[in-house]
C-alpha cells in the first residue's frame, strides 16, 4: 500500500474545491516512535500554513466494517494550496522520513465541509 500520493493524486487534489479542507488521516503504525517524531514536527508546519489539528485519537473498536487503525486524526487547512505548500516545503521534506518509517498503512482523505441546517 502506498503511503505517499502519486503525481496524479496530487494533481486531482490540487484541482479540488476552494476553501477549507479537512484531512482525515487513518494510520496503522510500523513504528510509533518514528511517527511521533513526525507528528511533533509537522504540527508546527501545519500552524505556519494557518491549519490546525481538530481532533486525534486511538480507535477502540470497529463497530461496522473491518478496518483496523491505530490512529485517527482530523487536520484542517485553510485551503488545498496551504496543504500543498506545506508538503512541498524543504522543512517538510526533512521530517517526511519519520512519516515513511512510522507508517505501515494509511488512508488520507480530503473532506469538504457541508453546510449545517
Amino acid at each position: 500500500m502506498a503511503i505517499t500520493p502519486d503525481p496524479d493524486q496530487f494533481t486531482r487534489f490540487a484541482a479540488g474545491d476552494e476553501g477549507p479542507v479537512v484531512m482525515l488521516n487513518l494510520i496503522t503504525f510500523q513504528d510509533r516512535t518514528e511517527y511521533a517524531a513526525y507528528g511533533a514536527a509537522v504540527l508546527t508546519l501545519v500552524a505556519q500554513q494557518g491549519g490546525r489539528l481538530l481532533w486525534h485519537g486511538e480507535p477502540q473498536q470497529t463497530l461496522i466494517g473491518d478496518a483496523d487503525w491505530d490512529y485517527v486524526a482530523l487536520v484542517e487547512y485553510p485551503s488545498r494550496r496551504a496543504f500543498l505548500d506545506m508538503v512541498t516545503a524543504p522543512e517538510y521534506q526533512r521530517i517526511h522520513r519519520h512519516r515513511e518509517s512510522g507508517i505501515a498503512r494509511t488512508e488520507l482523505i480530503a473532506c469538504h465541509p457541508l453546510a449545517t441546517h
